[in-house]
């Protein structure tokens, strides 16, 4: 018999959410209550049910499997770049437009101060609702996104300033429109640019790393991962619907596709994870993004120690050992 999957991070998480639930209309009763007695006995069950809470939390959390990774990575409560930029750096001012006529609201990207060092900011943004989810379209990137982000890495090389890039997309956008606009080349010249990059680049995966959408701004010094999320060549869906004309087959896609962070870190695609909190950062997005920041700096005071020219050419040799493999006769 078939194992059933959740479809959604909500359905995943349900039983989790249910009891939470259950936990705070506890203590909102106890906060009521006038009788002492009464509200001792209500926050006692109250903190019962919260131990059993976290045990849960702990289990669910232990016992991943790829596919539970991808709908974490999804959790619409997952930080997106604009929760992280606010959270790690100040003065952010974001830009707009390719100079070439359009406006992609997919990437965002603008200079901050990161400690009160100046850097340049780029990175995917989703939508929390409807309406700011077809703003953003869904965090599908046009071609016009990455010719915005190619002027903001010359921008950041014209005034010194590194690069940090916050990935989490499902792929650059599939529509006729972006592909008579070029999506492929522009995905190809945002690659090209970041690869001529002198400046020190950091680039962390939050969420979804999926295709070209996600490499597109993803060629850097350093490339790291949250614990949570997942980096692929395609989605799990678009796998099962080729490979089997199935995209209900997804979970399983998503095990031979090898998404998880510690499969692209021994494959070699990325240089670290970034620990994430328990229950994963939409469960406490400060502590993410204190982990998230630490890692940046972190990873911005190991390149300051290596020479422009020796960053650019350990990064081409980086990505140009990734998929070569030996041939045993």
């Amino acid at each position: 018999m078939a194992r059933e999957y959740a479809k959604t991070h909500k359905e995943w998480e349900k039983p989790l959410t249910e009891l939470e639930d259950n936990i705070a209309k506890l203590r909102e009763l106890a906060r009521r209550e006038n009788d002492p007695i009464k509200r001792n006995d209500l926050n006692e069950k109250a903190a019962r049910y919260q131990e059993q809470c976290d045990r849960f939390l702990n289990l669910m959390y232990r016992n991943l499997g790829d596919w539970e990774k991808v709908l974490i990575a999804r959790a619409e409560r997952r930080p997106y770049s604009l929760d992280y930029i606010q959270a790690i750096s100040s003065g952010f001012i974001e830009l707009d437009g390719d100079r070439l006529g359009f406006s992609d609201h997919a990437i965002i990207g603008g200079p901050a101060l990161l400690e009160g060092r100046p850097v340049m900011i780029v990175g995917h943004q989703k939508g929390r609702n409807i309406q700011e989810r077809q703003f953003r379209n869904f965090g599908m990137a046009k071609p016009e996104g990455y010719r915005k982000a190619i002027r903001l890495f010359e921008m950041a090389e014209r005034f010194s300033m590194p690069v940090i890039c916050l990935v989490d997309t499902p792929a650059a956008d599939p529509g006729v429109e972006s592909e008579s606009r070029g999506i492929s080349e522009a995905i190809a010249a945002a690659m090209l640019k970041m690869f001529e990059l002198t400046v020190p680049s950091v680039a962390v995966v939050i969420g979804e790393g999926g295709s070209g959408g996600a490499i597109g701004i993803a060629v850097a010094d350093r490339v790291l991962m949250q614990e949570y999320a997942v980096y692929s060549v395609i989605p799990p869906e678009g796998c099962a619907a080729i490979l089997w004309r199935a995209p209900e087959r997804a979970p399983e896609a998503a095990e031979a596709l090898r998404v998880t962070a510690p499969s692209a870190l021994e494959y070699g695609v990325i240089d670290g994870i970034i620990e994430e909190p328990p229950g994963a950062a939409h469960r406490d997005p400060i502590s993410a993004a204190a982990n998230l920041k630490e890692a940046i700096l972190n990873a911005l005071t190991e390149l300051d120690g290596i020479g422009p020219e020796t960053r650019k050419a350990a990064r081409y040799e980086k990505f140009r050992q990734m998929g070569r493999f030996a041939t045993l006769r």
